[in-house]
């Protein structure tokens, strides 16, 4: 069996299996089915609160027999581990469309566009990367799950940088790796620590001028 969404591969699971998606819609109208009960979840959860939040109203909402939501999702739980690893894969093709393939913007643009997309905790396309799912994230997710995610935007961002025809001197991938470590950490702190949304625009700044004038710098020596 492959290893992904709600599987497995050897060993004991650590987490209770149904914390974890069954499956992953394949069929064009199994994917709109999903889709609308995310936008469900998240519209319950913003209105309702994780508390009160059950499977059978996400069903009713999102207009679906509650059997069907069933077939993917277990439980609440599962439903949230499914969110969130669908949000991440469209942060990922969104690195790909506005980034890595956005051939009019020069390098430095680009990288500036890199930065914030993958560091800005206050992104309204990624409503549920918030303080309230950072609480309950260790019931849905292990360390493979961690790893993954960073290996995928480790790879996006060696991506965008060799995108960058332009830039004189290409960084290293331990210094790309380092960096992804830096953005990603610094915005998962920043939603725990939940900073005023001028310190958070002070960050997200600092964070593309740190990167920026690295490689400009390098392109120097």
């Amino acid at each position: 069996m492959k290893s992904g969404f709600g599987n497995t591969r050897g060993g004991s699971p650590t987490l209770n299996s149904r914390a974890k998606p069954l499956k992953r819609p394949r069929q064009a109208r199994a994917i709109l089915t999903v889709e609308a009960i995310y936008e469900a979840f998240v519209r319950i959860w913003q209105r309702n609160g994780w508390s009160r939040l059950t499977t059978r109203d996400v069903a009713l909402e999102a207009g679906v027999a509650v059997g069907t939501l069933y077939d993917y999702f277990p439980s609440k739980k599962a439903l949230l581990s499914g969110y969130i690893r669908h949000r991440l894969d469209v942060l990922l093709a969104q690195l790909d469309q506005d980034v890595i393939q956005a051939n009019d913007l020069d390098w430095l643009a680009r990288i500036k566009r890199l930065v914030h997309l993958t560091c800005d905790p206050d992104d309204p396309r990624q409503p549920l990367f918030n303080h309230a799912v950072s609480l309950i994230e260790h019931q849905i997710a292990e360390p493979k799950h961690h790893r993954r995610v960073y290996e995928e935007l480790s790879q996006k961002w060696r991506e965008a940088f060799a995108a960058c025809g332009d830039l004189p001197m290409q960084p290293s991938a331990p210094t790309i790796d380092a960096w992804v470590i830096m953005a990603w950490g610094g915005r998962r702190y920043c939603i725990t620590a939940q900073p005023a949304a001028e310190q958070t625009a002070v960050w997200l700044s600092e964070m593309e001028a740190l990167v920026c004038s690295r490689l400009a710098n390098a392109s120097q020596d």
